[in-house]
């Protein structure tokens, strides 16, 4: 059935699609990184120690997480959404200055962001209330006042029954950190090791280590919902570059709300952000090749410029003004009635101006950083690929030479090396397909790739 719009301000009911939620401890098919990628189950062995995953999440219920057993907030039956990409990605619309600084290759070796239902709103018969009256667009207060006894108490330290994204985040780095040291006393044979763990912003990094291998997760809890939000339904009306190619059913299954406040000064005690993190997983399936060509040459240029100094911007802009682009940018986003007003829609929700809250000051150098590369974008490609090549050659040399993802001793177990080259084989030879990882806590040596429905 189509999913029940959520109304903004008055309750509704939401509404189950035909895709079968994931239960305890599994993954929802993970986003893919543009031209093709791995999903990712690799390193997931060990956040199921810290969260709900278990190694038999596909056929049977989770053992208890260690951070159940220190807070039993986190709903059972849970259903995570792991982004190819961390945070700095652009693949979240988080606020830039929030997201921390991590460098691939001197920090991790791949990253990803995995979002930790706190509140999973999927029952038809849960009543829900977005309050969007205190909100400026793309962002809206969750009261619970609706919900039952359950869902109250367990949130016993609301203030006023809206759900605090402040005190969520709080409450999760807090669990999360003292998961981590109990596993750091007790490690476990076949989890990887927690290298570190740090806070940035509404988010909780980890870099896990196994063997030379170092994967950055970016946790963030969020509130997940089945059916679609009334305030989005205008974008269902307009034509879309992946019409006919999916259903509208894959492409509204769901949405969040992540705990992230307005930049332009709103309350970061009520404050959460729409996200449509599970309908851009879709669409990007979706997307032309050359269209994602020009994406990573673009976001290969612009990445540094965006990124020192800090300018407001992030890459979440520019995969929005991709989405826009494949829907050929339609003559009502071009026809700003002035021009020199920054100004870039939310992809689902165009009324909301995501450049809004640029000063003037900050708009003028992002500007003129935009007028240096487009002055000849040639030279900054070349320059973008010369960069990225002497990293290969870098890291190549440090590899040799006892990098800081290696054993202390050095070496690296020959099965190790065997499931790293193996891994490798396998996202050149299945470009843009669904490829997962599964580890045996007790026996490592002996992986099972699943390469879209197919295991191996």
């Amino acid at each position: 059935p189509r999913p029940v719009p959520v109304s903004a301000v008055h309750k509704a009911n939401n509404a189950t699609n035909n895709q079968p939620a994931n239960t305890c401890g599994s993954a929802s098919q993970a986003d893919t990184q543009e031209g093709g990628g791995v999903y990712g189950e690799e390193f997931l062995s060990g956040l199921r120690g810290l969260l709900c995953f278990s190694v038999r999440a596909h056929r049977e219920m989770a053992d208890s997480s260690l951070v159940q057993k220190i807070d039993q907030r986190l709903p059972v039956a849970n259903e995570y959404l792991l982004l190819s990409g961390g945070a700095r990605d652009g693949v979240l619309d988080l606020n830039p200055a929030d997201l921390g600084n991590y460098a691939k290759g001197a920090d991790f070796d791949l990253d990803f962001t995995l979002l930790v239902p706190a509140l999973k709103l999927h029952d038809r018969n849960q009543p829900v209330t977005l309050d969007m009256r205190h909100s400026p667009p793309c962002h809206s207060w969750l009261s619970l006042r609706l919900c039952d006894n359950a869902v109250l108490s367990r949130w016993s330290s609301l203030d006023g029954c809206y759900f605090a994204p402040s005190l969520v985040t709080d409450w999760f780095w807090g669990v999360v950190r003292e998961a981590v040291e109990e596993l750091r006393r007790s490690p476990q044979r076949g989890i990887p090791t927690a290298e570190r763990l740090e806070r940035n912003g509404p988010l909780t990094t980890i870099v896990l280590q196994a063997g030379s291998s170092r994967v950055l997760y970016d946790l963030l809890p969020v509130v997940s919902f089945r059916g679609w939000p009334a305030v989005a339904q205008g974008w269902l009306t307009a034509n879309h570059f992946w019409d006919g190619k999916i259903t509208e059913e894959e492409a509204i299954s769901g949405f969040y709300l992540l705990p992230c406040c307005s930049p332009g000064g709103g309350r970061a005690d009520r404050e959460w952000r729409l996200a449509f993190s599970r309908s851009e997983v879709q669409l990007k399936k979706c997307i032309p090749f050359p269209m994602v060509q020009a994406f990573q040459a673009a976001k290969s240029i612009l990445a540094p410029v965006l990124a020192r100094p800090r300018s407001g911007l992030s890459l979440y802009h520019l995969r929005t003004l991709l989405f826009w682009a494949c829907d050929r940018l339609p003559s009502a986003y071009l026809s700003c009635a002035d021009p020199d007003t920054p100004n870039c829609p939310n992809y689902f929700l165009p009324q909301c101006n995501m450049l809004e809250h640029l000063s003037d000051g900050q708009a003028l150098f992002v500007a003129r950083k935009l007028a240096c590369v487009r002055s000849d974008p040639l030279e900054h490609l070349r320059a973008a690929q010369q960069a990225g090549q002497l990293k290969k050659e870098l890291l190549a040399n440090a590899n040799g030479h006892g990098s800081p993802g290696h054993h202390s001793n050095g070496i690296i177990s020959p099965s190790e090396d065997k499931l790293a080259q193996r891994l490798q084989q396998l996202v050149t030879e299945n470009p843009g397909k669904s490829i997962s990882v599964f580890l045996n806590p007790d026996d490592v040596t002996r992986p099972h790739f699943r390469i879209d429905d197919k295991f191996y």
